[in-house]
């Protein structure tokens, strides 16, 4: 998911909602706002649940760069992904 519409989701729930969500949680929030939008264009009915952790008040930083434009979308790769859980130590009963 593109960094620069999870911040754009933030900031439309923010000024619905009058709390600056962190960043982790705008994620979910954004994924709340497409699934609304589905059930408005498809007329189905849904109860929608997200979980709001924290507040942006801690990530200002990255709520600047996404309105000096300087947020970049890169979406990581499966490699990228690998090469991060690889170097997670294992443990017995942690095997995933």
């Amino acid at each position: 998911m593109e960094q620069t519409s999870v911040f754009e989701a933030a900031e439309q729930f923010a000024r619905v909602e009058g709390i600056l969500p962190a960043p982790e949680s705008s994620h979910a929030i954004k994924v709340a706002i497409d699934e609304a939008m589905k059930c408005k264009e498809t007329g189905e009915e849904k109860t929608i649940v997200f979980g709001l952790t924290g507040t942006g008040y801690f990530d200002m930083v990255a709520y600047e760069k996404f309105h000096n434009h300087e947020m970049t979308d890169y979406i990581p790769t499966d490699e990228d992904l690998k090469a991060g859980f690889d170097g997670i130590p294992r443990f017995p009963g942690n095997e995933f």
